[in-house]
C-alpha cells in the first residue's frame, strides 16, 4: 500500500470528524444541521485496510517504525476508521448490548479490592444511562421539541472523552435536529442520601434547548423532586422541571440535571445542583486516593499517561471480572494475566482476589488452569511475600501436583494428557501451550515451597517438572518446521503430523487459534530468550501474518455474526504475553508499536474502552468498527503491560527464576530528548519496590534510582535510548567515575550497587 493510497483511504474519516466538531462549535449552517447523513466507507480505505490484511508482514507497522521518531498516538490512529459500534440496537437479538448500538462505559465505585458489584452503563452517544447490566432499566436523554435521542445523529455528535483526560466522568456535545447545541456530563458515584449507587447527568441546552429525561420504569409517581416507585426513589431532578409520568422535561435553554438511582431506593432530599458539584469532586478525589496506592508511572506522552490511568480505574473496577455488565461479568482463565499486571502496579490486595478466585473456578482445560494457578500463586508470593495465602491453597495446588505425577507415570510420552485445544476448538491435542503452562507452574511452585519450608513438595515439583521438560522438549524436536525463510514454526498440536506451517495464520481457522494461543507458549520461558528456537519463532510471526501496528491479529470462522468478529482484525487478549516474549528477547522498536498501535487502533478515542477482539476489515454498512463485549481487562492488561516492559523488565533463568531487572530498556527514544521527565515510583518487583527517575538535560541525563532492597547480586542495568545519534559518553555514580557502561548497546551495568543511587550520563 502506498502512502498516497492510505492518505486518500483516511480523508473521509478526516473530514467526518472536521464536519463534527465544526457543527459542535456552531460554525455549520443551520440547514445543515437539520440532515444526518451517514458516513459511507470509502474505497481507498477499504482497499487500504484490505491490503495491509493480506500482507503477512505488518506493513503499517513497518512504516511508523521507519517514520523518524518511530510510532506516536497521532500517527497510528490514522490508519483506522475508531471504534465505536457494539452490536445490532435494541431488538432481541443474543448479542445486543446497548439500544443505540454504540458502546458504553461502566462506571462504579468499588469499596475494596474485589471491585465494584453494581456499576452503571454511560452509553457513550450520551443516550442512555443503564442500571446495573445491559438490559437493566434506563433513562433515556432526549433532545428538542419532538424528543430527538441525544446522540443518534453521529454526524453530528462529538464523541466521548474523560473529564482530566482519564477520569471516569464522561463528556459529550450533540447538536440536535434543529441546530440547537447540547453539551453533557454524566458519572456515577455512592453520596450519603441513599444505599444505592447514583449516576449524575448534566446537560446545558443552546438558546431555544428542550431536554428530557425518559424512566423506563412505569408506574412511577412525583414527591418533591423525586420520581417513586413505591417508596424507592428512582429518579431526582433538578429545578424548573416539568414531569408527565415517567418523563421529566425542561425548555428555555437552561442546565438540566438528573440523578438516576441505580437501585430503586429511599433516598433523603437533596438539591441535586449542588449534590452534583460535590458528587463530582468525590468522583475525583476517590479515584485519585485509590491510584495512588499503586505504583505511579511519568512519562512525556500525555495520551500514554491519561489510557494508563484510565485502564488501572478500569481494572480496579473489574477485579476479577473479565467484562462489566454483559454475559462475560464472570471470572475467566485469562484473568490471571491481570493478577500479575495489577501486582506489578502495586495493587496486591487487587491481585490476590483475583488468583484467590480462580481456586474456586473449575475447568476445561485442568492441566492449563493448575499449571495456571501455580505461577499465578508464585507470582504473588514474590510481589507480596504472603505466605500464608500459599499455605492456605497449598492443598489444592499439592492435589493438582499429585495428578501431574500421575499422568507422568502413566504417559508413554513423557507428556501430560490431552486435553481440548480451545473454547472454540473442541478436539483433545497434546498441546504445546498446555504442556509449557503446566511446566512452567511446576517450576514457580518449586521455588516458592522451597522458600516456605516445604522442601518435600518443592522436591517432587521440581521433578515433575524435570520429567515433563524432558518429554516437551522430545516433542517440540519432533514437531518443529524449519523454514527456508529462517524462520521456525512450532505447531500447537504436538506429535500431529496435520498441523504444518501456515502461509498466514489467519487463513484458517487453526492458524488463527495457534496465534492467540502460541504467546502462552513463548512467554513461558520454554524457548530461552536469544536462543536459535526463540529467533526462528519471532521471525515466523512476523512474516506470516501474526500482527497488524503490532497487535495480535486474529479471524473468526465459527463466529463471523457476532460483533468485533464479523471481519478480520485483532484479538488483544492474548497480546499481554507476546508483549512479553518480545521484552525477554529485546525487541524495543515491537514492543513500542505495540504500545502505541493499542492506543491508536484498538481503543476507543480519549475513553480507552476495549473489547475482547475488535474489528479491522471493512463491514459493509458499517463506517465505524466494531467491538466484542467491551469493556475488557484482559485486553486493558496488554497496554498496561506494555507499558511496564518498557520501563521494567524482569529477567528470568532457565527455570523461570527472576535473576534480575532491566530499567527503561525499551523507551521510545524521544523520551529522552532534553527537558523530558521518564518516572515510575513504588514498582512491585520479585526483588521488593522499585523507583528511579531519569531527567533528561543538554548533554547529560541525571538518574536517581532506588534499588530493591531484596536484589542482592542480581543483575541490574539500565538503558539510556538516546535520541538524535547521541551516546553516552561518561558515567558517574555518587559523584564517582563509573566504567561500567557501553556506549554502543546504551547500557550502564549496575549489578551490585545497593541503596539510592545517584547517577549522570554525559551524552554526546
Amino acid at each position: 500500500m502506498s502512502v498516497g493510497t492510505q492518505r486518500i483511504g483516511l480523508a473521509v474519516l478526516v473530514a467526518a470528524l472536521a464536519c463534527a466538531v465544526v457543527a459542535v462549535g456552531g460554525q455549520a449552517r443551520r440547514e445543515a444541521r437539520s440532515s444526518c447523513p451517514s458516513p459511507q466507507l470509502d474505497p481507498a480505505y477499504v482497499a487500504s485496510v484490505n491490503a495491509a490484511l493480506a500482507s503477512r508482514q505488518d506493513i503499517w507497522g513497518d512504516q511508523l517504525l521507519r517514520t523518524p521518531g518511530g510510532p506516536t498516538y497521532a500517527a497510528a490512529r490514522r490508519y483506522l476508521h475508531p471504534l465505536m459500534l457494539v452490536g445490532p440496537p435494541a431488538g432481541k437479538n443474543p448479542h445486543r448490548l446497548t439500544d443505540s448500538g454504540v458502546y458504553y462505559l461502566a462506571f462504579g465505585r468499588p469499596e475494596g479490592d474485589g471491585g465494584a458489584d453494581h456499576v452503571d452503563l454511560h452509553v457513550a452517544d450520551g443516550s442512555q444511562i443503564v442500571s446495573r447490566f445491559v438490559r437493566g432499566p434506563s433513562l433515556t436523554v432526549g433532545v428538542g421539541a419532538a424528543g430527538e435521542r441525544y446522540g443518534s445523529c453521529l454526524t453530528r455528535l462529538y464523541p466521548a472523552e474523560l473529564a482530566g483526560g482519564y477520569l471516569p466522568i464522561q463528556r459529550t456535545s450533540y447538536v440536535g435536529a434543529n441546530g440547537v447545541e447540547y453539551r453533557q456530563e454524566s458519572f456515577a458515584t455512592r453520596i450519603p442520601q441513599t444505599g444505592s449507587l447514583v449516576s449524575f447527568v448534566r446537560v446545558t441546552a443552546g438558546r431555544g434547548g428542550r431536554v428530557r429525561f425518559d424512566a423506563s420504569v412505569r408506574g412511577l409517581r412525583r414527591v418533591g423532586n423525586q420520581l417513586r416507585l413505591g417508596r424507592r426513589a428512582v429518579l431526582v431532578f433538578g429545578p424548573g422541571a416539568r414531569v408527565h409520568g415517567s418523563t421529566v422535561s425542561y425548555r428555555g435553554g437552561r442546565t438540566a440535571y438528573a440523578a438516576w438511582i441505580s437501585k430503586p431506593s429511599r433516598t433523603k432530599p437533596f438539591r441535586l445542583d449542588t449534590a452534583y458539584v460535590h458528587a463530582r469532586h468525590s468522583v475525583a478525589v476517590y479515584w485519585a486516593r485509590r491510584l495512588a496506592a499503586g505504583a505511579t508511572i511519568t512519562v512525556p506522552d500525555r495520551v500514554v499517561m491519561h489510557a494508563e490511568r484510565n485502564l488501572l480505574i478500569q481494572n480496579l473496577s473489574h477485579a476479577w471480572r473479565y467484562s462489566l455488565a454483559n454475559p462475560y461479568a464472570r471470572f475467566s482463565w485469562e484473568l490471571l494475566d491481570v493478577a500479575e499486571v495489577m501486582g506489578e502496579y502495586g495493587f496486591i490486595g487487587a491481585e490476590r482476589a483475583i488468583v484467590e478466585k480462580s481456586f474456586a473456578r473449575g475447568s476445561v482445560f485442568p492441566n492449563r488452569s493448575d499449571g495456571e494457578r501455580m505461577t499465578a500463586t508464585a507470582d504473588y508470593f514474590r510481589r507480596s511475600g504472603d505466605a500464608r495465602f500459599v499455605r492456605e491453597e497449598t492443598p489444592a495446588l499439592q492435589a493438582a501436583l499429585s495428578g501431574f505425577e500421575f499422568q507422568l507415570a502413566t504417559s508413554p510420552n513423557g507428556l501430560l494428557l490431552p486435553e481440548r485445544y480451545g473454547v472454540d476448538v473442541s478436539r483433545a491435542i497434546y498441546g504445546l501451550h498446555d504442556q509449557a503452562l503446566a511446566l512452567q507452574g511446576l517450576r514457580s511452585m518449586a521455588e516458592v515451597w522451597a522458600q516456605i519450608g516445604e522442601p518435600g513438595l518443592a522436591a517432587r515439583a521440581t521433578s515433575a517438572a524435570n520429567r515433563l521438560e524432558v518429554g516437551l522438549w522430545a516433542a517440540v524436536r519432533a514437531s518443529q518446521y524449519s523454514l527456508s525463510d529462517g524462520s521456525l514454526f512450532v505447531p500447537i498440536s504436538l506429535y500431529d503430523p496435520g498441523e504444518r506451517p501456515f502461509g498466514a495464520v489467519t487463513d484458517s481457522l487453526e492458524g488463527s487459534y495457534w496465534n492467540l494461543v502460541m504467546p502462552y507458549a513463548l512467554a513461558s520461558g520454554l524457548f530461552q530468550p536469544g536462543s536459535t528456537q526463540a529467533t526462528g519463532l519471532l521471525r515466523y510471526i512476523r512474516t506470516h501474518g501474526s500482527r497488524l501496528l503490532g497487535l495480535v491479529r486474529f479471524r473468526a470462522y465459527t463466529n463471523s455474526g457476532k460483533p468485533g468478529y464479523r471481519a478480520p482484525g485483532v484479538d488483544d487478549v492474548y497480546g499481554t504475553n507476546l508483549a512479553r516474549f518480545l521484552a525477554d528477547n529485546e525487541q524495543p522498536d515491537q514492543l513500542i508499536l505495540s504500545l502505541y498501535g493499542k492506543l491508536g487502533a484498538d481503543m476507543t478515542p480519549r475513553t480507552f474502552v476495549s473489547g475482547e477482539g475488535s474489528t479491522v476489515g471493512p463491514v459493509e454498512g458499517e463506517y465505524y468498527r466494531s467491538m466484542f463485549r467491551p469493556p475488557n481487562s484482559v485486553n486493558n492488561s496488554f497496554f498496561l503491560e506494555t507499558l511496564r516492559l518498557l520501563l521494567v523488565h524482569e529477567t528470568r533463568d532457565a527455570h523461570g527464576t527472576p535473576n534480575g531487572l532491566e530499567l527503561a530498556y525499551s523507551t521510545p527514544r524521544r523520551w529522552l530528548l532534553s527537558d523530558r521527565k521518564i518516572a515510575v515510583t513504588r514498582a512491585r518487583t520479585s526483588f521488593g519496590t522499585l523507583s528511579y527517575t531519569l531527567r533528561a538535560g543538554r548533554g547529560s541525563v541525571r538518574v536517581r534510582l532506588d534499588v530493591p532492597p531484596r536484589l542482592g547480586s542480581a543483575g541490574l542495568r539500565l538503558r539510556l535510548r538516546l535520541p538524535n545519534g547521541e551516546r553516552i559518553t561518561r558515567v558517574t555514580v555518587g559523584g564517582r567515575s563509573f566504567e561500567r557502561f557501553d556506549a554502543s548497546t546504551e547500557t550502564i551495568d549496575l549489578t551490585g550497587l545497593h541503596g539510592r543511587l545517584a547517577l549522570v550520563a554525559r551524552t554526546g
